[in-house]
């Protein structure tokens, strides 16, 4: 509980994603700052005057644009923090320089984080927030349930598919189900890293650094698509009118780029993760072993809204794959419907903005004195 005779600014509203990181003030319809989640440094030694030092430190956007002369680091992987110090750095940025925040003390913060990740992540990533941010008041919330609010739905399975981390929250009637919830660390990283190495395959061009994985990742978001039908798919790109289905880039060095049946053998992982010698399931299965954990009763109304959030959900065909296999798994006996929010890049975001824009929001949070009082209420009071 917060100090009712406290008055605080608006709330900030920090979606803290693997591959992009969003924020902005609650009551918007779209975050301010979007940067990349990354921290790059020169990996050459200066030899002329101006420009960037060699010690200079880059973040973000900036650290996008100049990557070819950085080594890029990710402070998170699979959703969960791994260089603490770059996170700084990155929240730093956006905070003060993104957001123009003069003062943070004065501004609640909701804080995004994926289901079922260390204990120990969510006690840091607080304790940086109230000791070296000095936020008056933290409230961290699972980004799949904050799909929900973004699309008015009090009910719903939510399957979010990100950079880092794909899961399955089911919520009923406003109620999280947390022993249903399900997570695979495979997604849109893996589906970037997938198509590296089938690219070095199929032309011989290798793209491995970590500036190269950039282009790769932008190359993927242009053409990569999901097979609903995949025997099919493989016969358009066979002989010689296959040629006629590729798609040609252009590379930074002038070299062509033409690419056949990677375009959907990359995302085909989010689907068959067995492909990158993983043992998970799948989106589908990961989705329908959601439902199943819950009641009998409840499973219907589930089935019957399947919301998508995330950005490894845009890829063209995904959400009739998925459609097409959970029709499968659980017969005809359920009413499947999908839903496929044209803004759900975001939505995570959006949602966020709403809950923190309530007036009860301020009856959920922790303040800094709860915190210092007892530390382990982090995991009590939050999902």
């Amino acid at each position: 509980m917060s100090d009712s005779n406290a008055l605080y600014n608006q709330p900030i509203v920090l979606d803290n994603g693997s591959g992009i990181i969003k924020a902005g003030f609650s009551g918007e319809e779209r975050p301010q700052c979007i940067e990349y989640s990354l921290v790059g440094t020169p990996k050459y030694s200066k030899v002329m005057a101006g420009g960037l030092s060699s010690d200079s430190q880059l973040v973000g956007n900036a650290a996008q644009r100049e990557r070819g002369l950085l080594r890029l680091r990710y402070p998170l992987e699979h959703g969960i923090v791994q260089d603490w110090n770059s996170l700084e750095d990155l929240w730093t940025y956006v905070l003060q320089d993104a957001l123009k925040l003069k003062n943070t003390k004065d501004h609640p913060i909701l804080v995004t984080e994926a289901p079922l990740n260390p204990s120990r992540n969510r006690e840091k990533m607080c304790e940086l927030l109230f000791d070296l941010f000095n936020m008056p008041a933290v409230y961290v919330s699972i980004q799949a349930v904050l799909a929900l609010y973004a699309g008015g739905r009090t009910t719903g399975c939510v399957l979010d598919c990100g950079d880092g981390v794909c899961h399955s929250v089911p919520v009923y009637d406003g109620f999280t189900l947390p022993t249903a919830v399900r997570r695979m660390d495979v997604a849109g990283r893996d589906v970037t890293e997938f198509l590296q190495l089938l690219l070095r395959k199929s032309t011989g061009v290798s793209l491995f650094s970590s500036s190269e994985k950039e282009i790769v990742r932008i190359v993927k978001e242009k053409a990569c698509y999901v097979a609903t039908d995949v025997a099919s798919e493989e016969s358009k790109y066979g002989g010689l009118d296959g040629l006629k289905a590729h798609t040609k880039f252009k590379l930074p060095d002038g070299k062509i780029l033409s690419m056949g049946a990677e375009k959907f053998r990359a995302p085909e992982v989010l689907f068959r993760p067995q492909l990158i010698g993983s043992e998970g399931d799948g989106v589908a299965e990961l989705c329908n072993q959601s439902i199943l954990k819950v009641d009998l009763d409840l499973r219907s109304s589930l089935y019957s809204n399947v919301v998508l959030s995330g950005g490894s959900t845009l890829f063209p065909g995904f959400g009739d794959r998925l459609l097409n296999e959970l029709r499968i798994k659980c017969g005809s006996s359920n009413k499947i419907k999908i839903f496929a929010p044209p803004e759900r890049k975001h939505s995570t975001w959006i949602g966020g903005s709403i809950l923190a824009g309530l007036s009860t929001f301020e009856k959920i949070w922790i303040t800094k004195a709860e915190w210092q009082e007892n530390p382990q209420c982090v995991h009590s009071q939050f999902m």
